[in-house]
């Protein structure tokens, strides 16, 4: 039986690292082997900007990615915190009865979509910010070199 508030939470915390796809189809499942790596690359990004410091152009395209995949995971949280315990236990649970309780929504599956909703928010602008505040310097600066 797949508990939908444990799916959620797992999205939540561990999205990154493919854990909620693991607990729903199991560990053949692609995408959960496959969003390590941009989790990873994001990772990398974060090891230059504090190797080389901000200006490091890479690290302008690397750290984002990360963000966009938590930013996802969190919004993976949200969608399955809000599915209706019908279409919950007829996906991940198909032997149980529709209105069964691991589809049913609890306070901390609540908690759950409202922490990635705040969290994955704030992360999603975050990354969007970064990147086109870098961007924009960079071209500032280029745009100085050129006038001299």
């Amino acid at each position: 039986m797949k508990n939908k508030t444990i799916a959620a939470w797992l999205a939540f915390l561990a999205g990154p690292l493919g854990l909620h796809r693991f607990y729903l189809y199991g560990f053949g499942d692609m995408l959960g082997w496959l969003l390590p790596i941009p989790s990873a690359i994001g990772l990398y990004g974060i090891q230059r900007v504090q190797e080389f410091g901000l200006d490091d152009q890479l690290s302008w395209i690397l750290i984002p990615i990360l963000g966009f995949i938590y930013a996802g995971c969190a919004l993976t949280a949200i969608v399955y915190g809000l599915t209706t315990p019908e279409k919950w236990n007829t996906k991940f649970n198909p032997q149980a009865a529709p209105d069964a309780g691991p589809g049913q929504t609890s306070w901390l599956t609540i908690g759950a979509i409202v922490l990635a909703l705040l969290i994955g928010t704030t992360v999603m602008l975050s990354s969007i910010v970064y990147s086109f505040q870098r961007y924009f310097e960079y071209q500032i600066e280029e745009a100085r070199k050129i006038s001299q």
